[in-house]
């Protein structure tokens, strides 16, 4: 063997190794780097574990941490709506209680070269040109009903206008009605959104709209029957297919799988689940009430530019307030210190199962 061939031979193996050094680097890309830790969430032996990575929670520590909160403000003293004008929700507050949450709710939405004057115009603070105003007092009424009537799933916690915005003035996890169609009728039928890879979805063949069956429209959350030949649950496999996308949004939102709600040993039935899944049962139908409620009577007063392909306006699922965090912002009791922004009511399961 010659030279010039050893020499080939040579840069033929070098550049082999190189590319399989290549291909093995991108493989492990997408693996989490260990150690990882382990929680057991149910009896031993059913696999109810829950896995975390330290160098994740790590690193997402200071996105789930709670804003610093002003001094309490003084609660006597004249109210708000004997002082201002035009001010239609807070009003029950006093002047020192008002001007508090007003400083902090523009330290959480609006950016900070603008302040005040996101909301307000600033020859006449009380008018409603601006319809972020508008939008902004609606969101208050939202956020006193979420810690008043749904305490069945935000529990005494509580949130605030930090939970979802994080400092922005569009919180960075809403969504919009995906185009279940966009290329017309073809031959291939009614797609229902499916084999459109989207991120709500984990890039998975799922439909890629799996809100607005449950969390806008009341359609309840089934799989397909247990038996050979069902009898009273006739429940199709598209159906089956929507849930799955809708479990796969809300495992990805709290950062968990779906041993954190299930039992293993039955993902139907709700004998030996652990509490979360309730609580699950509840924010779904609060987000539902919240949209169908709260952002879709604001579709009009929303400039186009805030709104989907299909014109409907921003709404709110299980990633808006957790963020991938299974309590939003590490469960940090929000209400504790914006009594303003909660309440008190006695809610049962009857009083909320019919939202």
């Amino acid at each position: 063997m010659n030279h010039s061939m050893t020499s080939g031979m040579h840069a033929f193996r070098k550049g082999f190794h190189g590319l399989l050094l290549l291909v093995v680097a991108l493989l492990l890309s997408a693996c989490e780097r260990p150690p990882m830790e382990s929680v057991q969430r149910g009896y031993r032996g059913t696999g109810m574990v829950q896995i975390y990575n330290p160098t994740t929670l790590e690193e997402n520590a200071e996105k789930h941490a709670a804003p610093f909160a002003l001094p309490a403000g003084d609660p006597s003293g004249p109210k708000a709506s004997s002082v201002y004008k035009n001010v239609k929700v807070l009003g029950d507050l006093s002047v020192g209680q008002f001007t508090r949450l007003m400083v902090s709710m523009s330290s959480w939405v609006a950016p900070p070269e603008q302040g005040c004057l996101y909301c307000h115009n600033p020859a006449n603070f009380a008018e409603d040109s601006k319809y972020t105003k508008v939008v902004a007092r609606r969101m208050v009424e939202m956020t006193r009903h979420i810690n008043k009537d749904w305490q069945p799933h935000v529990s005494a916690t509580g949130v605030t206008c930090y939970t979802c915005h994080r400092g922005q003035p569009v919180p960075k996890e809403i969504w919009f009605k995906a185009n279940h169609q966009p290329y017309g009728s073809n031959f291939m039928g009614d797609k229902a959104g499916q084999n459109e890879p989207s991120k709500v979805v984990n890039l998975s063949s799922l439909p890629n709209d799996p809100f607005t069956p449950f969390l806008l429209g009341a359609q309840n959350i089934r799989v397909g029957a247990t038996t050979a030949l069902p009898a009273g649950n006739n429940q199709s496999i598209k159906q089956a297919e929507w849930t799955y996308g809708l479990m796969t949004h809300m495992s990805t939102s709290l950062g968990v799988n779906c041993t954190y709600c299930h039992n293993t040993q039955s993902f139907v039935s709700w004998k030996g689940n652990p509490p979360q899944r309730a609580t699950a049962w509840y924010g779904i139908r609060m987000a539902r009430d919240l949209n169908k409620d709260y952002m879709e009577p604001l579709t009009d007063t929303f400039p186009a530019h805030r709104k989907g392909e299909l014109g409907d306006v921003a709404k709110v699922n299980c990633a808006t307030c957790h963020q991938g965090a299974y309590k939003p912002l590490n469960g940090a009791k929000m209400a504790k210190d914006f009594p303003e922004l909660g309440g008190q009511s006695e809610v049962t399961a009857t009083t909320v199962a019919t939202k």
